[in-house]
């Protein structure tokens, strides 16, 4: 599996690319090219230009959940695949695969953070698939689907609101998913922002993929001022995990990255990294 980081809060020193409050991953596996989030706007596809990738033929697209920052992308691949279309150019039509919740309207302070696009326009460019359960892309990558959510210190509190069946209600973010890809080392955990809690995710991948051993994670921890519990909690879990390395980035902290390096090697994330397992 090959990861390259199209989109992160941060980029690299002397590396010309842009950054933006949001996450997308080109993932290249077994011969299939994932997106895993779309980012805030067409950054990704600036970025994708500029390292000389092309998006037009992606077997699929994975949303971790759908929250702006990692969906509005969405708006500018429609385009770019219309386009391609109307100019007779090869492209696919990417299978869009997301916790059916990430569909649903979400706010924030009353305002609007969800995907721009209803699930009837997003089916005009791509083969839209919801999953809870999980679902495996190849022999080795698995979308988790539905979080089980187990431990006493993760995902407690609500982040704005969701419509569900005609009403607004607390927005627990069900809908947060991740990634894991079984290398001969261990699980490659890739994670969007961790609102199920990055200790549920590495647990419940565990189970999914009935390996025990975590060799590096890499997104958006939901760590950002937390409380002393949790980051101690966290830290404390991905030490007993014996995690290789740790590519806390996006809604990561400077604090909790000090803080977790004191359970496995925290490393850089920026845009232009590129991960090879």
């Amino acid at each position: 599996m090959k990861l390259t980081v199209l989109v992160d809060n941060n980029t690299f020193i002397d590396r010309y690319f842009y950054g933006e409050p949001g996450v997308a991953y080109l993932i290249e596996c077994a011969g299939k090219k994932y997106l895993f989030d779309t980012g805030y706007s067409g950054v990704l596809l600036k970025n994708a230009g500029k390292m000389g990738l092309s998006l037009q033929d992606l077997t699929g697209i994975v949303l971790s959940h759908g929250h702006n920052d990692h969906t509005w992308g969405l708006n500018q691949l429609v385009r770019l695949y219309t386009e391609a279309r109307c100019e007779g150019q090869k492209c696919t039509q990417p299978v869009l695969i997301a916790h059916p919740d990430a569909f649903l309207a979400k706010q924030v302070d009353g305002v609007e953070v969800g995907i721009m696009l209803s699930v009837e326009q997003l089916q005009k460019t791509f083969s839209v698939r919801p999953s809870e359960g999980p679902l495996w892309l190849t022999d080795r990558l698995v979308f988790l689907g539905k979080i089980a959510r187990n431990n006493n210190f993760e995902a407690r509190h609500p982040l704005g609101k969701t419509w569900r069946d005609g009403t607004w209600e607390e927005d627990y973010l069900l809908d947060d998913s991740a990634l894991a890809y079984k290398s001969d080392r261990g699980l490659i955990i890739v994670t969007g922002c961790s609102h199920s809690g990055i200790c549920n995710i590495v647990a419940y991948a565990q189970r999914v993929c009935q390996e025990p051993r975590v060799y590096d994670i890499i997104g958006g921890f939901h760590l950002l001022n937390p409380e002393e519990e949790v980051l101690r909690k966290t830290a404390d879990f991905l030490k007993q995990c014996q995690v290789h390395s740790i590519y806390a980035g996006h809604c990561t902290d400077l604090a909790s990255k000090i803080r977790l390096a004191r359970a496995a090697e925290v490393k850089e994330v920026g845009v232009g990294l590129v991960l090879a397992y």
